[in-house]
């Protein structure tokens, strides 16, 4: 659609007068049903005011009020780029009020919604994960998404202090899941962190040099609801293991604030992988702690299933 602007050009050019080319504009923008009921809603609304107010008339006209003359929000033809006209009649005087369109509006609700889940180095499909996209096409799969189903459903009154612990083989869906619960907490306006454990430990490492490491641990330990995406895959020191994520899992047990895993390790598998973090005897009892705080945070629940990646 053009611009208003550029249509008035076009009504005055090659007319014989600026009167014949109002006369055609007025013909044209009163057989439109638009203004004909807005007319009719409003029948003391004399021929002289339409005159005056013709401009008016045209420019609520010619826009697009449900998007229906809009390729896309990016391509709006409005005069206000996302924003649909009301016409109103008051005190005589015609008014046109501009809103959010339903394209904007939809845009605006998915930039509101994304504040909610905040994440780490994940990669865009996780952000348009939802529970409607799960393939539920095995036992073992309904099991595991009935317990985060679950979580999400209780969360609509208080958010639990208890979240899981999913492991399997690679492929299964066990971050798609978790994404998908991400989303629709944010829904609700209930922040989340997304995190992928291997991006972690070289966020931490880089923070040590800007001094920004503290803030970021805060930020993570603060979360309504934490993931930890692929736990077992990075490569972790015995600073990284006790200084981070002992941390930040410490607080989030003591504050009652959830945490789910990811994992490919069972927590056995994933306690022994810890244990060789570092050197010394101790390393076994810091792992230890490190996974009775993991129990006390989640429930371990074995992901089952083909890998839907190939």
């Amino acid at each position: 659609m053009e611009s208003i602007q550029s249509a008035l050009s076009k009504w005055m050019k090659g007319k014989e007068s600026f009167q014949q080319s109002m006369n055609q504009m007025r013909q044209e923008v009163l057989s439109s049903p638009e203004i004909q009921a807005f007319l009719k809603e409003h029948p003391e609304i004399t021929s002289e005011q339409i005159n005056k107010q013709l401009i008016k008339l045209y420019e609520y006209d010619v826009q697009s009020k449900a998007c229906e003359k809009c390729p896309s929000l990016e391509g709006c033809k409005n005069v206000v780029s996302g924003y649909a006209p009301d016409i109103r009649l008051e005190n005589g005087r015609i008014k046109l009020i501009y809103h959010e369109c339903p394209r904007k509006e939809r845009h605006l609700e998915e930039v509101e919604k994304k504040k909610f889940v905040q994440s780490l180095h994940m990669p865009k499909e996780i952000h348009e994960a939802s529970f409607d996209k799960i393939y539920l096409d095995e036992e073992a799969r309904l099991d595991v998404f009935a317990q985060v189903k679950k979580f999400f459903d209780e969360s609509d009154k208080e958010v639990p202090s208890k979240g899981l612990y999913l492991y399997g083989k690679f492929g299964v869906g066990k971050t798609y899941l978790l994404a998908a619960l991400a989303n629709a907490l944010a829904e609700r306006k209930i922040d989340t962190y997304f995190i992928y454990m291997p991006e972690l430990v070289r966020e931490m490492k880089a923070s040590i040099n800007d001094s920004t490491i503290n803030e970021k641990i805060d930020r993570f330990k603060n979360a309504s609801v934490l993931i930890l995406d692929d736990i077992g895959a990075e490569f972790s020191s015995a600073w990284f293991r006790d200084e981070v994520l002992g941390a930040i899992l410490q607080f989030r047990m003591m504050e009652r604030l959830p945490v789910f895993f990811t994992s490919n390790y069972s927590p056995d598998e994933l306690e022994s992988i810890l244990s060789k973090s570092g050197k010394g005897d101790h390393e076994q009892l810091k792992a230890a702690r490190i996974m009775e705080r993991i129990t006390q945070l989640s429930k371990p629940v074995e992901v089952l299933g083909d890998n839907y990646r190939n």
